[in-house]
């Protein structure tokens, strides 16, 4: 059992502390926060034993799970790495894409693993389709939440849209070769609402659209290929998949039958994949000790979290051209 201890018990801390502390695949060793106030108080109502420095909690586990401030992401990954740990970095994987370069070479350096948190590959409404998305030519996301204070110290692109992007880049198997973007701060000093139309060399378009100061929360996205229309709720973890094939001679009653201009009839059928229900932060904490302990490729690289945050800072650089 790999042993793990966790850096920050803030809001998403706290949430990984407890299905640490849960999982048969890691021991719990404790956790530090830079606020000693927080820190007790965690440590009090949880029983989690709290270190007094990153140094002291490093020297005693195998897997640094780093759920700080994005700020801080980079100096607490070299300090682990450098010690021979493997990282469990929250998304974005840091701040600029030259720290996230160095830390991918670091890794490699010193021989250990790396995951980023982009929990979207882990809902199971996305998993359920995943392998059914094949070369989409159009895709269309809206990641839209209500206002929380949480999160406004860097652009909703880096807040809420990445998740979009790396699951986006996940599906589409070529090359970035134009963006497109704008953005509006309303409450924040960064924007809050943002739009981004990203074209790929293979002729792939996905417009994407998050906001953090909508009415109601949604998290939806759209897929269309040459030969299904495949949506998913990543909120209320549910997904569509609407399929063609050639009509039948003699169709059924109930048959949807649509006809082009070239009389050639299509039928449209549904071909829904059952949902698994999980908690995709405990699946994607526990795929990274399999990657571990098997020696394999993490689900989510070092390299993905690199590449989502890069297109996300190519889509902020857009908002002042």
């Amino acid at each position: 059992m790999l042993k793990i201890g966790v850096l920050g018990a803030g809001h998403l801390g706290k949430i990984h502390l407890r299905l640490l502390n849960q999982s048969e695949k890691y021991e719990l060793v404790g956790f530090y926060d830079p606020l000693a106030s927080n820190a007790e108080k965690v440590a009090q109502e949880f029983g989690y034993r709290v270190f007094k420095s990153i140094d002291a909690l490093i020297a005693e586990v195998d897997v640094v799970d780093i759920v700080t401030p994005t700020l801080s992401h980079y100096e607490c990954a070299v300090q682990a790495i450098k010690a021979g740990r493997h990282i469990f970095l929250e998304k974005p994987i840091s701040n600029t894409v030259t720290e996230a370069e160095h830390i991918i070479a670091l890794a490699k350096e010193y021989g250990v693993k790396g995951q980023v948190g982009h929990v979207e590959r882990f809902n199971p409404a996305f998993m359920a389709v995943k392998n059914k998305i094949n070369n989409p030519m159009f895709i269309e996301t809206h990641r839209l939440a209500e206002f929380n204070p949480r999160g406004t110290d860097v652009p909703v692109v880096l807040d809420l849209m990445i998740h979009d992007i790396d699951a986006i880049l996940s599906v589409v198997q070529s090359k970035v070769k134009e963006i497109h973007a704008t953005g509006t701060a309303v409450i924040s000093d960064s924007p809050d609402i943002a739009n981004a139309r990203i074209e790929f060399e293979n002729g792939c378009v996905a417009n994407i659209t998050s906001s953090r100061i909508s009415m109601k929360n949604m998290r939806k996205a759209r897929f269309f290929q040459k030969d299904a229309y495949i949506s998913v709720d990543y909120l209320d973890k549910i997904c569509e998949v609407v399929k063609m094939k050639n009509a039948p001679e003699v169709p059924g009653d109930f048959d949807l039958i649509l006809q082009n201009a070239e009389g050639v009839k299509k039928q449209i059928y549904y071909d829904n994949p059952e949902v698994a229900s999980n908690n995709a932060i405990l699946d994607e904490l526990e795929t990274f000790a399999d990657a571990i302990n098997n020696n394999t490729t993490p689900i989510v690289t070092l390299e993905d979290g690199t590449e989502a945050l890069r297109i996300a800072h190519q889509i902020i650089d857009c908002f002042n051209k």
